[in-house]
């Protein structure tokens, strides 16, 4: 089955990073629904390590902006919702859950640090970028955001260390008054090797 071109379009073609927003409120449910579809995206061994801290209070979001580069300070506090994008170092106890069939999933994750590291990650930005798409999917604008002091973050907000920051999205309902140009973008010919 082919997606539709509007498909296509509203969660590709036309979707853009946004740099600016409306004032208009972020439903607590759509956010809900982005998570919920993006979940069923497909992540090795099942593992879902991707987690979201959703910041909607002015007083949640004065918590980051010690820690936002200052070219990111005025985007964010625009964005009716900041995403803390992190990754559950700990998500293999969840694999009796999500990888039932295999119950030796835990020891494997639980006893090699390394693996378990290289799955959260790797496997933590997949599943964030189903979120992205989702969001898309869903009506929303987003404007994923690397320029941040981790380590603050992560002090601020996941303490214990168990889940690490991974990258920022603003949410919300994009201002497209203010949107850039559309960035080159490489072509299959610069960025594949078929085999």
């Amino acid at each position: 089955m082919t997606p539709s071109n509007d498909f296509l379009d509203t969660v590709f073609h036309h979707a853009r990073t946004a740099n600016a927003f409306t004032n208009a409120p972020v439903a607590p449910a759509l956010l809900r629904q982005a998570y919920d579809i993006a979940k069923m995206g497909p992540t090795s061994m099942n593992t879902q390590p991707a987690r979201y801290v959703f910041l909607t209070t002015k007083e949640a979001k004065a918590r980051l902006i010690p820690a936002l580069s200052p070219g990111n300070v005025d985007k964010a506090l625009q964005a009716p919702v900041i995403a803390i994008v992190a990754t559950d170092t700990r998500f293999y106890e969840f694999m009796s859950i999500v990888f039932p069939h295999n119950p030796n999933a835990t020891a494997l994750f639980e006893g090699n640090a390394a693996l378990a590291s290289g799955t959260a990650s790797r496997n933590g930005t997949l599943g964030s970028a189903y979120f992205i798409v989702a969001a898309r999917a869903l009506g929303l604008d987003c404007g994923p955001m690397s320029g941040f002091d981790m380590a603050r973050v992560n002090e601020e907000f996941f303490p214990d260390g168990r889940w690490l920051a991974n990258y920022l999205i603003n949410l919300g309902y994009g201002d497209k008054s203010k949107l850039f140009s559309r960035s080159p973008r490489l072509t299959f010919e610069q960025a594949t090797v078929v085999l």
